[in-house]
């Protein structure tokens, strides 16, 4: 069962749906996907599954993720869309972040337009650009709220410091980054987000390019509970905090039946400290 979570006033099915690898192949996000039609049939199973939380970024494609949702779900009846500004490609497709207030600014009229909405569910601060202060970046997003452009404000691969910061400044309501059973790099800023009522938003829940669940202990759980290593990991970000909202992603139909799937995962509270161990965290 997908039990819901509440960010700001928005309330939506826990595990909600990434949707970054529906662009063209590669670490890269870049370009449009080898099938369309196969794209956009995967967001419409994701609703049909009971997703009602999608998460996309101007950066994918670029604009091509944005694009593929209004294709698939506009007008959006019963769906919250996330979405992020500030960063962006250079030539030769390196990511180069931009957190000045006309570039979020432009970013988010684009973002709008591209989306077919008058305003935006939740908008993400993609990345703290090092040649802006933190300040002004999140400062042109209280802007964007009070225009009514933004609903709720949220900051993306950002640490606790900054997080701090803008606690002192105004209302956001989700921080997202990278976060696994076994990849426990943003601990602290879990623990930050727990400790405020902050939701948290972990990209590549089930162990992303960087680390397979690949764990003997993982195996074993799985296993007992007639499960795949993907829903086991996912089932135990689900148990951790009240306001995890893991967005696996995927361009497989079959996968996304998978990962939804972990919904159903009751693991016992055994099963969750043995994970947590599995990295320290």
């Amino acid at each position: 069962m997908n039990r819901s979570v509440t960010i700001g006033d928005l309330t939506v099915h826990q595990l909600g749906f990434g949707a970054m690898r529906l662009t063209g192949h590669g670490p890269t996000s870049w370009g449009e996907p080898a099938d369309r039609g196969a794209a956009i049939a995967v967001l419409r199973e994701a609703v049909e599954l009971g997703v009602d939380f999608i998460d996309t970024a101007d950066a994918y494609g670029p604009a091509v993720s944005e694009n593929l949702i209004k294709a698939a779900l506009h007008p959006y009846h019963g769906i919250t869309i996330a979405t992020k500004g500030g960063l962006t490609r250079d030539a030769e497709r390196r990511a180069i972040p931009d957190g000045s207030p006309g570039h979020l600014k432009r970013a988010n009229e684009a973002s709008l337009r591209r989306l077919g909405v008058d305003q935006i569910d939740l908008y993400q601060l993609h990345m703290v650009d090092p040649k802006v202060a933190f300040e002004a970046s999140f400062g042109a997003l209280l802007e964007l709220q009070d225009e009514g452009k933004i609903k709720h404000i949220g900051l993306s691969n950002i640490g606790p410091a900054h997080v701090r910061r803008a606690l002192s400044m105004g209302r956001f309501v989700s921080v997202q980054h990278n976060y696994s059973v076994l990849n426990r790099d943003n601990e602290e800023l879990l623990q930050l987000c727990r400790a405020e009522g902050i939701a948290f938003i972990p990209y590549f829940p089930i162990g992303g390019s960087k680390r397979g669940l690949t764990a003997l202990t993982l195996d074993a759980i799985a296993a007992r509970h007639g499960a795949t290593v993907r829903q086991i990991g996912l089932a135990w970000l689900l148990q951790r905090y009240d306001k995890m909202l893991p967005i696996p992603g995927t361009g497989s139909i079959d996968h996304l039946g998978e990962n939804m799937r972990a919904a159903d995962v009751a693991l016992e509270p055994a099963d969750v400290d043995t994970l947590t161990g599995l990295a320290g965290g």
